[in-house]
């Protein structure tokens, strides 16, 4: 009983994670300050919330809740950044990686087990980081550092408050915490280069 008080805790806590992260981003947004990928975040919509209803068959538990709070409002900034048009530099790499990560979609359907579900879309999430990565390469401010930051803490804490440790429930947690430092160390890296160019 005690143990699935704890998991509950850090469920909550990695649901207001997703909040404080998504609170200043989806303002920056409206700002203009930040301009998120169209495609990056209606993949990254997609797969998500698909993950926390295969999470749930492999009886994730509680610690699924902050992935489908995720999804829910991953999809609203998908939709927010379409209308906003925040980026329409789409360049042809960026269609490659959206084709690939959509049409990777159906298969999960088709899988009964949903550690395959799993596989597939962590897969076609990380394809989405593609345009994003691409992007924030040759500006490197126009992403926050502190939003990945946070979905990096957050999904740590995903993983601890799962009910059922196993690949399905695990990985996609796992690989975006990953993702997620990957892209931090870039911008701090390519923001530090603009620096020197700029001395």
């Amino acid at each position: 009983m005690g143990g699935i008080f704890y998991k509950e805790i850090l469920s909550a806590i990695a649901i207001v994670l997703t909040f404080i992260a998504f609170a200043p981003y989806i303002h920056s947004i409206i700002k203009g300050t930040i301009k998120p990928h169209v495609f990056s975040w209606i993949i990254w919509g997609t797969t998500t919330f698909v993950v926390f209803l295969a999470q749930l068959d492999d009886n994730g538990g509680v610690g699924a809740r902050p992935i489908g709070v995720s999804g829910i409002i991953t999809i609203f900034i998908a939709f927010l950044a379409y209308i906003k048009r925040t980026d329409i530099t789409i360049k042809g790499i960026d269609w490659i990686f959206f084709i690939s990560a959509m049409s990777s979609l159906p298969f999960w359907y088709f899988t009964s087990d949903p550690l395959w579900a799993v596989v597939i879309l962590t897969t076609v999430d990380v394809l989405g980081f593609g345009p994003t990565l691409r992007k924030a390469y040759f500006y490197p401010h126009s992403e926050s550092l502190l939003f990945f930051a946070l979905f990096f803490a957050r999904n740590f804490l995903v993983i601890m408050a799962l009910e059922n440790y196993s690949v399905t429930t695990v990985l996609f947690p796992a690989v975006i915490a990953l993702a997620c430092v990957f892209l931090m160390t870039m911008l701090i890296y390519r923001r530090r280069v603009l620096v020197t160019v700029e001395k």
